[in-house]
């Protein structure tokens, strides 16, 4: 299940996690105009641990999700305006 709201500066997104148990904590994602920060709760730890990933980092990690073991460098696409 997942939640999703907008706020003034960023869209929230929140995985809660609704398979067998062990369950792991919610996972918060925040979308930024600059960047998207992932947060999760450590139980080992009691923080809340924040993992930053700029456009191009999260990008990346679309891809290789579906893509084989090996390495990779994405071109981004040249925009075309109007003929």
């Amino acid at each position: 299940m997942f939640t999703i709201e907008h706020e003034f500066d960023s869209t929230i997104v929140t995985l809660v996690d609704e398979g067998d148990a062990p369950l792991t904590e919610d996972v918060t994602i925040n979308a930024f105009a600059e960047c998207v920060t992932v947060e999760q709760y450590d139980a080992r730890t009691d923080r809340v641990e924040k993992i930053t990933l700029s456009y191009n980092q999260l990008r990346d990690l679309a891809a290789a999700l579906d893509l084989p073991e090996g390495v990779y460098r994405l071109v981004p696409e040249e925009k075309t305006g109007p003929a």
